[in-house]
This record gives structure tokens, sequence and C-alpha cells, in this order.
């Protein structure tokens, strides 16, 4: 006898969500929470200092410009992926979902630069505290950012396989995974004006 788990597929009669988009949501209001605080103990602590350094004096503005425009394309692509799902062409996801893998892991190769500059320059969290926010920010994005790599991966590769068994189900788990990667870069549109430019 098969277990078989409702609402899957079809959406809940109570939350008009299935099973994935619930979860999904739910998680992410735990993420808003924790980007919350952080971005709270950053207000915080610059409007209660006597003394904030100059940003622009650590950060490279270019480099993380480039990188928000890598970042805003993945979400490009990631949507244009799942509705290459709704319109039944999978040659046309695995190319939109790679596009989404390769800016994910631009980005993070950009990150990576710019981590080794503030290297070179003895930058440290330790330094100043906008560094320290700067590295616990960015860190903890760049965390979220590999998580969503795992996941995009996992669905570029073995967990295609379901699109033969399960299409709809799996349509269903790229969208959840849409969401999240929508998430990483709505916090880098917020980390990129606060960190950056201001």
């Amino acid at each position: 006898m098969e277990l078989e788990i409702p609402y899957t597929v079809e959406e809940r009669p109570d939350t008009g969500l299935t099973n994935a988009r619930l979860a999904i949501w739910l998680f992410l209001a735990s993420e808003v929470m924790l980007f919350g605080s952080l971005f709270s103990a950053y207000v915080l602590l610059r409007s209660g200092s006597e003394f904030w350094p100059r940003q622009a004096d650590y950060v490279n503005i270019p480099l993380a410009t480039l990188n928000t425009i890598v970042l805003i394309t993945s979400s490009v692509t990631i949507v244009m992926a799942w509705a290459s799902l709704k319109l039944q062409q999978f040659r046309s996801y695995r190319l939109y979902m790679g596009l989404t893998v390769l800016a994910g892991l631009g980005f993070l190769i950009l990150k990576g630069v710019e981590y080794g500059q503030k290297f070179e320059h003895h930058y440290y969290p330790a330094t100043n505290n906008f560094l320290g926010m700067y590295f616990v920010l960015t860190g903890l994005h760049i965390a979220h950012v590999i998580g969503g790599l795992v996941v995009n991966l996992y669905l570029l590769g073995p967990g295609a396989r379901m699109w033969k068994t399960a299409p709809a189900q799996f349509t269903g788990r790229v969208e959840a995974a849409g969401l999240y990667w929508h998430f990483v870069d709505l916090v880098w549109i917020f980390l990129f004006p606060v960190l950056y430019l201001l």
C-alpha cells in the first residue's frame, strides 16, 4: 500500500495553497525575521555610534552593482525556468535553470573577489562596527545563495528525473525554489543600498 500525501499538486481548501507553497512561505517568514533583526542591529549600531566610518572607503561599488545586475538577472531566469515547465518545455527549463545556477556562481565569484580585496587591505570584521555588520550580513547572504544553488543544482540534475514521473509536483518544487531564490535576491536589493550607497 502506497502512502499518498495530499495537496502536493492541488491546493488546500483552508489556505488556497499547495503544501510546498505553504511551507516555503512559512520558511520565508522566519527568514524575514532573521534578516530583519540584523538590519535592526545595523540601524541601532549606526545611529548610536559617535563615529561611523565612511562606508565608501571600504566597499567596491562598481563590483557590487555588477553583482546586483547578476542576481536580478537570475531572478528572471528562474521565472523562465518555471514558466518553461508550465508550457511543457523541459529543454528550455534546463537552459534557464542552468543560467540561474551560472548567475548564482557568478555572484559568489564576484563576492569572493570583493572579500579578497578587503583582506588585502587588512579589513576584517573586528576592524570597525561597519565592517563587522558588513561581514555578518553579506556572509549570511552568501550562505543563503549557496543553499539556493544546492537546491537549484539538484533540480537541474538528479531531481529533474521527477519530470517524467510527476511533472506537476516537480513544477511545484521548482516554484518553491524560485520563491526562495527571489527572497535571496530581495535581501541583496536591501543590502546593496544599506552597505554600499549610504
